[in-house]
Order: C-alpha cells, then structure tokens, then sequence
C-alpha cells in the first residue's frame, strides 16, 4: 500500500512539473504582451471607453499578442480588449472585419487568419474601446 502511494504522489509530482513550466511562461508572456501595450501608449492617458469607432477612420491597426488589439483613429488610439478569444490573438494575424454599418462597436466579431497561410485561425468579440489622447504639456 505503501509503495502505492509513493508511486501516485511521484506521477502527481513530476505532472506537476510541466504544467508550472507552462504557466510560468503563460506568465511571462503575458509580462510582455503588457510591456508592449504599454509601450504603445506611453505619453498617452486614457479616456472614457466607447462603445463604438468609426470604421472608415481607421488608419491602422496594431495586434497586442494574447491582449488587445489597438485602432489608430487620427490623433488617439483606442484599445480593444476582447470579451473573449484574446489568447487568439497574434500579432501575425489579419484582422478580418465584416460590420453592418460604418462603425466597429463592442456587439462585433473580428476573424483572425494566418498572414502566410490566409486559413482561419479563430475569432474575438470586441469589448468597449478606450481612448488614449496624448498628453498636452504646458508651455
């Protein structure tokens, strides 16, 4: 009985061991993803989120992997942190948007595919998009 135990406890032990590897590295990821974000937006402070942007004033689009997706609209960014499917996104990944108007609002689906391959890779449900405006400085 004894050796059973000792048995199950050193499988449940060296189980163990890849699943920590992996979240360490799910963790160290995601620190970068944040740093990029962060990076993204430095010298900018937020504002109120939106609920929706104008889709034809888009002037680019920047993939956070795993995190966000970032819309340049003139002068501010806006920050899109999917309601789900953001460990999806790869910032290798084409942005595939089909709207029913000329807005991109937090009710849409994004389709991600492969930029090599063009094959589907998956898909996000927007959240509400928050403006970054750049700081004014006094002078």
């Amino acid at each position: 009985m004894s050796r059973l135990f000792t048995g199950i406890i050193g499988v449940a032990m060296v189980a163990t061991v890849p699943a920590a590897a992996q979240s360490t590295r799910a963790a160290e990821a995601q620190a970068k993803a944040d740093a990029k974000l962060a990076k993204a937006l430095e010298g900018r402070t937020a504002g109120e989120p939106v609920r929706c942007i104008s889709l034809s004033s888009v002037r680019s689009t920047q993939i956070i992997d795993k995190t966000a997706i970032i819309y340049e609209v003139g002068g501010k960014l806006y920050v899109n942190r999917p309601v789900s499917g953001a460990s999806s996104l790869d910032d290798d990944d084409i942005l595939v948007t089909k709207t029913s108007s000329s807005q991109l609002c937090d009710v849409d689906i994004v389709r991600l595919v492969d930029r090599a391959g063009h094959f589907p890779r998956g898909f996000v449900s927007l959240g509400k998009f928050v403006p970054y405006e750049k700081v004014k400085t006094a002078g």
